[in-house]
């Protein structure tokens, strides 16, 4: 007798990455885990500057940010390679906030979108993630990069607004751009320009330095060798270099029943960043996270990036794969990572002052332009069917007009409505087609069953949901009709709603002293079937595996009439 195999998948284990690799730990990886680190803090240093100023708060926060977030869900983490931190995508969502709510609201948002998610991934939901389509998440992404661009312009050329200028919602940025584009500044320009081309050419010379790193030399060299009027961080900033500090928000009822929506859309885009970004490390390292390890980390990250003045953070797919490039193989290169910035913002920060801010302008033009996947987006505008189509555009457009949590909302719920309608027109119910005598010109009829004339024959195909439950209405019964087949090989799966028409249909069939008898009913549909009462209410020998073995007991049931 031969045993069943058990397919289904083993629980994944809520355990840090970095308690399973220390088990065969060596110096020899010690030492390719701190060289990478150092070179992926020193790619994360101008970064972590440029997306703290887009995001609208002092250029020290991103830095802290990486620092602890980037510590912790390296610590804590589900991936052996993950480095996190500040990225494009939280950009506008933080900007947005901190102008409406300040920093103290962004703190309880952050928060509470850790705590979702810690509980995201003790409740084991990291796989649920899978079901946000492709489609959504390259309209929000390619969105989001517009939305940086666009923010960076007003930098990039030097304009000047009014004061007064509203300028949160990309919209009204693009309005004041238009009004102000007169005063474009021509030294800013070409700062932008030089360092723009810098970004785009050095990488093509050598891979090992970071672009950015040289972008941040030339354009300081160049205000400052040149003596440009081009404003710099420290003319709009003030530089702080202090180590970053415990600082418990002040909670209420009210700010936090206003902060949910905010926390809310963090935590599900930091969900959807930090495990896309590790599901590309594993490809790299040829590995495998876990998924509700790694939320738990992401949790635990934002909570501290939030006690200790960062902003959100996420799994960077840029930072990851340089670390894993360069050598780093555990979760070891992100803690190195970690203490290497906490030196550079200690030694290094106030040099930072010094950085154009069309320098850190023409960085976040690079970051969006790596970050929106055109290629992707005009594939799927090609390729992809009409319905998928809608819903990328829809989800684009909503995300630069509105913002992420609109384009989420919406793109989803358009996504499962166009998806109810193709499966829809997948689902079918005929009735066999009846021979009169072999006589008939239709060379069909002769591959036909032979079954009394009292039988009728229904097949059902597709998935019968709340959709096209009103399909099984359409099943007619003849005046010498004595039993109905119906037959269910292609239905995967049934609904409350199709259950329910095809209960009243046995009740309408039972009513007319008419048998029902089924035939191939899948493992799904039999369970509902078995848990509405359907099964005793029909029969259990009324139930048949295939459709010889029902017509042979509607053969009995007429037999036993007669």
């Amino acid at each position: 007798m031969k045993s069943k195999t058990n397919t289904k998948p083993s629980q994944e284990k809520l355990k840090p990455k970095l308690f399973s690799v220390m088990k065969n730990y060596s110096a020899a990886q010690l030492g390719k885990d701190i060289v990478a680190g150092i070179i992926v803090a020193i790619i994360a240093l101008p970064l972590s500057i440029a997306l703290a100023l887009a995001s609208g708060v002092e250029p020290e926060q991103g830095i802290y940010t990486a620092i602890i977030a980037g510590f912790l869900i390296s610590f804590f983490g589900g991936s052996r390679v993950q480095i996190a931190g500040p990225t494009a995508a939280f950009a506008t969502i933080v900007a947005g906030i901190v102008a409406t709510d300040g920093m103290e609201g962004l703190a309880v948002a952050t928060i509470i979108a850790g705590i979702l998610l810690i509980f995201m991934g003790v409740f084991r939901l990291g796989s649920l993630i899978r079901f946000i389509p492709y489609t959504i998440t390259t309209g929000f992404t390619a969105g989001i990069a517009v939305t940086i661009l666009i923010g960076q312009i007003k930098d990039f050329l030097g304009l000047s607004f009014p004061a007064g200028t509203v300028t949160i919602e990309t919209i009204d940025k693009l309005k004041a751009i238009a009004a102000n584009i007169s005063t474009v500044n021509v030294q800013s320009l070409i700062v932008g320009a030089v360092c723009l081309a810098v970004l785009i050419i050095w990488p093509l010379i050598n891979k090992t330095i970071p672009g950015s790193l040289i972008a941040v030399l030339v354009g300081v060299f160049m205000v400052k060798l040149l003596n440009m009027n081009v404003n710099t961080i420290g003319d709009l900033y003030t530089i702080n270099n202090s180590l970053p500090a415990f600082r418990l928000p002040a909670f209420s009822l009210v700010t936090v029943r206003n902060e949910l929506g905010n926390g809310f859309t963090i935590a599900i885009l930091a969900a959807i960043e930090s495990l896309l970004s590790a599901v590309v490390a594993d490809s790299m390292i040829n590995s495998k996270h876990r998924s509700n390890m790694e939320l738990v980390a992401q949790g635990i990250g934002n909570i501290g990036s939030a006690l200790f003045g960062g902003i959100p953070a996420t799994g960077a797919i840029a930072r990851t794969a340089a670390n894993v490039k360069n050598g780093g193989r555990t979760p070891i290169a992100g803690m190195v990572h970690s203490v290497v910035l906490v030196i550079v913002l200690i030694v290094l920060m106030p040099y930072a002052a010094y950085i154009p801010m069309p320098t850190i302008a023409a960085i976040l033009f690079i970051v969006a332009y790596n970050m929106c996947g055109w290629r992707n987006f005009a594939g799927l505008c090609k390729k992809a069917p009409k319905s998928d189509i809608i819903v990328l555009i829809l989800t684009f457009v909503l995300t630069v007009v509105f913002d992420l949590v609109v384009a989420i909302a919406v793109g989803m719920v358009v996504a499962c409505v166009l998806f109810m309608k193709r499966m829809s027109e997948e689902a079918e119910i005929h009735g066999w087609k009846y021979a009169l005598d072999e006589s008939d010109n239709d060379p069909a009829a002769l591959e036909l069953r032979t079954i009394p004339h009292e039988v009728r024959v229904y097949e059902i195909t597709g998935p019968m949901f709340f959709g096209v439950a009103s399909l099984i209405s359409g099943i007619t019964i003849k005046d010498f009709t004595k039993v109905l087949i119906i037959r269910m090989r292609g239905v995967p799966a049934i609904d409350a709603t199709a259950m329910q028409s095809l209960e009243s249909l046995v009740d309408k069939c039972r009513e007319q002293n008419v048998s029902v008898v089924f035939s191939h009913v899948n493992d799904q549909p039999r369970h509902v079937m078995e848990k509405d009462g359907l099964i005793s209410k029909v029969g259990a020998e009324n139930f048949c595996p295939h459709i010889d073995a029902a017509l042979a007991r509607a053969e009995e049931i007429l037999s036993s009439q007669a």
